[in-house]
């Protein structure tokens, strides 16, 4: 599973719908993906997820999509549903948590109980309006520049002049695209 690392979870939540394929295809991939982002701990049961969670999180990328879009100005209604449905959302419990020991006796964290989708939702929504009502952070929000990219991310470079997603791959393309160029004006 391709991975994105924004600087936010529910920017990486967006970032799981924005390549060529799915990235939540599944059950399986959204374990995947709440595993990595660490919503849910390394010793989770097997089948943990149920089978319409992949669905409720799809609900909620689609709209956080649309508020985030709508700060950037793409969209200038404001996308009340999506708030209203985000707000409700985020008003559910948050997973419990606790440190246990580890494997190597070090403190990590687990779960109270068994991972529940409204509360696992809920954090990643909580995110999201967090990330919204911070006038620091949202100033950070950022739209790749990258030809056909839609990734978003947070600008914590330190002049803020960020313009891609990554350097690596959508950088890297502008560079190429900019050196065929100049080639070609030879």
């Amino acid at each position: 599973m391709v991975r994105f690392d924004s600087g936010r979870i529910c920017l990486d939540l967006l970032a799981t719908g924005t390549y060529e394929s799915e990235q939540l295809g599944g059950s399986s991939q959204l374990v995947q993906w709440l595993l990595g982002v660490g919503l849910l701990p390394r010793d989770a049961p097997p089948g943990a997820v149920g089978g319409d969670w992949t669905v409720r999180f799809l609900e909620l990328r689609c709209c956080i999509e649309q508020l985030m879009r709508s700060e950037l100005g793409a969209c200038p209604d404001g996308a009340p549903d999506a708030l209203d449905r985000v707000n409700a959302l985020a008003a559910a419990p948050p997973p419990g948590v606790r440190a246990v020991r580890g494997a190597e006796g070090g403190l990590v964290r687990a779960l109270d109980r068994a991972p529940e989708c409204a509360a696992l939702l809920a954090a990643v929504a909580r995110d999201a309006l967090d990330l919204l009502t911070d006038p620091a952070a949202r100033a950070l929000l950022r739209q790749c520049e990258g030809d056909g990219c839609r990734l978003l991310y947070l600008d914590t470079s330190r002049g803020r002049r960020r313009r891609w997603c990554s350097s690596e791959v959508c950088g890297n393309r502008e560079r190429v695209a900019r050196h065929r160029r100049r080639v070609a004006a030879l």
